[in-house]
């Protein structure tokens, strides 16, 4: 206070980076699947994956925290404040490495969103500026599934009781994994389930088509064969993937901190923006004109595909989102197709 002495530098208390992270060059085949976890981490985009049971969907899903980019200062105080109200801080060591929260599917409404007595901040809030993995997702009360719609699209996670009114910051991208039906194998070659068309049907329709619009990729995990294990092949590891991850996500903070908006990934970008920042060259606009009519995408959906479409051209290092992008963006709603083919 006097002046006389300078205190040195406070030094932070973190952790470091686990070195046992799981690697996505361990995966075998699923292409198709790992191209599309990259897009969701490059852009921060919610994923849904559907396959038969051992197909590889979680074990795709626990190596998406390899290749998400560390957490930046103010995010990793704002993920340590969460922690540290829901009594999650051990020993008070911080880590940079983003949360990957993974409930339970019997997990109550208050353990996901957040509740109890005091109010306290839910799975959804502690995967802030992380991932929140919900696995067997129509195994989760349909209710509870719905409770998340309001927080993927703003942001936040909002508890009213009755002595208290908490919001608590709720910028999560969600990656689920399901099976085609209760049995687990429909649409695969050579099983027939015992119900018929009603066991899938019945059970896809636990989550709500609300929810379902708020998915940027739906995928299908197909089975792997045995040829897949057997032959070796050469696969990306983390590290490389993680680099055009983290080039794609420069790309992104710096165009939206020219532009003075407060996002840092093309998914938490306002839809006024997005329109702007995602204009297609003419080629594209009418591509995406007679896609838009055909497939009848809802007002968010149209605006999601924007989105997608400019996260692939950012991993391509454009500036502008072409044809090709807008039609990769549109195969990844696979479901939007499949309904209106119905």
């Amino acid at each position: 206070f006097k002046g006389t002495q300078v205190l040195s530098r406070p030094s932070p208390k973190l952790q470091g980076t686990p070195n046992n992270l799981p690697d996505l060059g361990e995966v075998r085949g699923q292409e198709t699947a790992k191209r599309a976890l990259e897009i969701a981490a490059a852009g921060g985009h919610n994923l849904l994956m559907s396959g038969p049971p051992g197909a590889g969907k979680s074990m795709l899903a626990s190596r998406l925290p390899s290749i998400l980019p560390p957490l930046r200062p103010r995010e990793l105080l704002e993920v340590s404040m969460i922690s540290s109200l829901a009594g999650e801080l051990a020993d008070g060591r911080l880590t940079d490495r983003r949360p990957f929260r993974a409930p339970h599917h019997s997990a109550s409404m208050a353990a996901l969103v957040g509740g109890g007595i005091k109010a306290k901040p839910g799975e959804v809030s502690l995967a802030h500026n992380g991932v929140l993995f919900l696995d067997e997702l129509p195994e989760f009360n349909p209710q509870v599934l719905d409770s998340l719609r309001q927080p993927l699209e703003s942001g936040e996670a909002v508890i009213a009781r009755a002595n208290h009114r908490v919001s608590y910051p709720a910028r999560i991208q969600l990656i689920a994994a399901m099976n085609p039906c209760r049995c687990g194998y429909a649409g695969e070659p050579g099983h027939q389930c015992r119900r018929g068309a009603r066991c899938a049907s019945e059970y896809q329709a636990r989550v709500s088509g609300p929810l379902l619009d708020r998915i940027d990729l739906r995928i299908d995990v197909p089975a792997v064969t045995a040829a897949d294990l057997i032959t070796p092949t050469a696969s990306e590891t983390s590290a490389a993937v993680g680099a055009r991850v983290a080039e794609a996500r420069r790309i992104q903070r710096e165009r939206f901190l020219s532009l003075g908006v407060s996002a840092s990934t093309n998914a938490e970008a306002p839809a006024s923006v997005i329109e702007t920042i995602a204009a297609p060259d003419p080629g594209g606009l009418q591509f995406l004109h007679d896609a838009a009519k055909s497939l009848a995408l809802s007002a968010r959906g149209y605006h999601r595909v924007l989105k997608l479409a400019r996260t692939l051209a950012d991993l391509d290092g454009l500036d502008t989102v072409g044809r090709i992008h807008l039609a990769e963006a549109l195969s990844y709603r696979g479901q939007d197709l499949a309904r209106q083919a119905a």
